[in-house]
């Protein structure tokens, strides 16, 4: 038997197959064992381990009570300037964990500080997914102009698997977010 196949078989079963391989007409034997071992160990991860994210993730926003102040996380910002500061804010919904909103905010320097300016949500209220808008990757195109009318685009990720979203398009017209 090969290094290759010994290391497929479980080191309980090695020493069986080994001894079984070097009789004639034992290779339904081998590639029995060889099968069983593989079942086990898929078994084992189907049923016993479930990554650490996965269980949360199929149970999040079913037993639990609904949250009261809603998690946020920025997950882009650009700065035009001195004066004027663009962010993406995704906001976990309190009614399911697992649905999200995007906000997009506008601050403008007053005294030191960056003081809220404006806000318009992007997409649909609850229309996003919480963890791919938190996950790497999340956002597909961010990009602001700092002329007037400063022109934002915003595409984020729906999933891995479906893709990014359309474009989002925005305008910061007189200190206003406007959409287009």
């Amino acid at each position: 038997m090969t290094t290759r196949n010994a290391a497929k078989i479980p080191s309980h079963l090695q020493e069986i197959t080994m001894k079984n391989t070097e009789k004639s007409g034992t290779r339904r034997l081998r590639r029995a064992l060889v099968a069983a071992g593989a079942l086990a160990a898929g078994a084992a991860t189907v049923v016993g381990v479930v990554p650490a994210g996965a269980a949360g993730a199929a149970e999040a926003g079913r037993h639990h009570p609904p949250r009261t102040t809603p998690e946020t996380r920025t997950i882009a910002t650009s700065t035009l300037g001195d004066d004027l500061r663009v962010t993406l804010t995704a906001v976990r919904s309190t009614q399911d964990d697992l649905a999200a909103n995007v906000r997009l905010s506008t601050y403008t320097m007053d005294r030191g500080h960056w003081k809220l300016q404006d806000t318009e949500q992007v997409g649909k209220k609850d229309s996003w997914f919480w963890f791919p808008l938190t996950g790497s990757g999340a956002v597909c195109e961010f990009s602001t102009a700092s002329r007037a009318p400063q022109r934002i685009k915003v595409q984020l990720l729906i999933t891995p698997s479906i893709g990014c979203s359309p474009v989002h398009r925005f305008q910061v017209r007189d200190g206003r977010i406007v959409t287009g």
